[in-house]
């Protein structure tokens, strides 16, 4: 089914056969956008890190396997699996896998044009 403009109304995604960005060592990251938002789903190593860093887009994300140690702006939190976080635009952040495989999704808005 199509909009009137002939957009696709529902997109449909197999997670594991996007093409997946290794923003670090132990980090694969696998990216879908929307027209407002970002959505994307992380698998860590244990050790693995994020370096801290701060972008416009605000981000919310949850723990969907795992634990990461996880710092925004000077709080820094053990986050576990069933657990969620929200981090404000501009603010530094950036997080570390626990002992074992971690897996994350986080979701961004606006659209991350630099994940394009």
């Amino acid at each position: 089914m199509t909009t009137d403009n002939g957009e696709r109304i529902m997109n449909h995604f197999v997670i594991k056969d996007i093409t997946p960005r290794v923003p670090g060592p132990g980090v694969d990251m696998r990216v879908i956008h929307g027209d407002k938002m970002t959505m994307a789903f992380f698998k860590l190593e244990p050790g693995a890190s994020i370096p801290l860093h701060a972008h416009p887009h605000e981000q919310i994300g949850t723990v969907l396997k795992g634990s990461i140690e996880f710092v925004v702006a000077d709080e820094k939190r053990i986050i576990h699996q069933g657990e969620a976080y929200r981090v404000p635009s501009n603010v530094q952040h950036g997080g570390k896998c626990g002992e074992s495989p971690s897996e994350i999704i986080e979701f961004f808005s606006p659209v991350r044009e630099d994940l394009r």
